[in-house]
C-alpha cells in the first residue's frame, strides 16, 4: 500500500514551515472553516484538543490522504487568551503576560486514510520578563504579534522577553514537532 498523501489543514505559514522541518511536503493545503469560540466553562487544554480535532475533521479527505491539523492556545490560569485581533487587545494581552508565567497548549490531530483520528498535546510553560510601556509600544509597532494567540510570536522579537521556557518551542510557534512526527508515523507516513 502506498504511503498516504499529507493534507495540511491550516493556512498558517508557520505550520507549513514546521511540517517541512520533518522532511515532508504536503500534497495540498486546506484551510478549515470552524467556529473557534471557547465554550463557557471550557478549560484551555480541552479547548486546544477540541480545536485541533474539529479542524482536522472539517477538511475533506480522499481515500489515500492523511489530514493534519493543529491548534495553539495561550492560557493564563484557567482562561483561554484570545488571538490579538486589534492593537488594543494585543496591548492588553501582553500587559497580562508581562512578568508572569503562562501556558501554551499546542494540540495536533491526524486523521489517517482509515479514518482513525489520533490526537496529541504538548504543554509548555513560558515566562516573560516584566515589559515596559516602551517595549510594548515598539512591539506593537512592528506588527508581528497581531492576530496571534496571546498577542506574540515567540519565533520573532518576543523571544527576547522569554526568561524561562519548559516544554516545546515548536509547539509555542504553532506545531509541536515531536508529537506531530509521532502522529504522522502512526498514521502511516514514512518519516526518517
Amino acid at each position: 500500500m502506498p504511503a498516504p498523501l499529507l493534507v495540511l489543514a491550516s493556512s498558517s505559514p508557520r505550520r507549513l514551515d514546521l511540517v517541512r522541518r520533518l522532511g515532508v511536503e504536503p500534497a495540498r493545503i486546506a484551510s478549515p472553516d470552524i467556529d473557534e469560540v471557547p465554550g463557557a466553562q471550557e478549560l484551555p487544554r480541552a479547548y486546544a484538543i477540541r480545536m485541533a480535532a474539529e479542524k482536522a475533521a472539517a477538511v475533506a479527505r480522499d481515500t489515500n490522504e492523511l489530514v493534519l491539523a493543529g491548534d495553539t492556545t495561550v492560557a493564563l490560569g484557567r482562561r483561554v487568551l484570545p488571538p490579538a485581533a486589534t492593537e488594543a487587545i494585543q496591548r492588553d494581552l501582553l500587559r497580562r503576560l508581562s512578568g508572569r508565567r503562562h501556558r501554551v497548549y499546542s494540540a495536533v490531530c491526524a486523521i489517517g486514510p482509515d479514518g482513525t483520528a489520533r490526537t496529541r498535546l504538548s504543554e509548555t510553560i513560558v515566562a516573560f520578563k516584566p515589559l515596559s510601556e516602551d517595549e510594548l509600544d515598539a512591539y506593537l509597532a512592528c506588527g508581528e504579534g497581531l492576530g496571534k494567540a496571546g498577542g506574540y510570536a515567540i519565533q520573532g522579537r518576543a523571544e527576547a522577553w522569554v526568561r524561562f521556557l519548559s516544554g516545546s518551542h515548536s509547539g509555542v510557534i504553532g506545531l509541536p514537532l515531536f508529537e506531530t512526527r509521532t502522529l504522522l508515523r502512526a498514521a502511516g507516513l514514512p518519516l526518517a
